[in-house]
């Protein structure tokens, strides 16, 4: 098998190159921004304090909720204005990585 025939083109921002690709690069997930509406964990640890409660409006940079993790106190702050829609946590519940913690509309 010729080598030109596994090139494919990858789009970068300063061209189109041929190259090989893995086949765990061409199945990967596409790229899909954080959604500002939803807090997500971004460490495991315990929630400490939840400082609002649903239907509490907030603005921008207010603080949500005290996560504890690795021996640090992280106090997480809305990134945006809105009202709180959904708490999905309670105080003292552990979470993982990733996991939903509120949702503002």
């Amino acid at each position: 098998m010729d080598k030109k025939d596994n090139l494919k083109s990858l789009n970068l921002s300063d061209g189109i190159y041929k190259t090989r690709l893995s086949r765990k690069f061409e199945n990967r997930k596409p790229y899909k921004p954080a959604n500002p509406n939803i807090i997500i964990s971004f460490i495991p640890g315990t929630v400490l304090d939840i400082l609002v409660k649903e239907g509490d409006k907030v603005e921008k940079g207010e603080e949500l909720m005290i996560l504890d993790a690795m021996k640090m106190q992280n106090k997480l702050k809305s990134s945006i204005q809105g009202k709180i829609k959904k708490v999905f946590v309670t105080k003292g519940e552990k979470v993982s990585k990733g996991t939903v913690l509120l949702e503002i509309e």
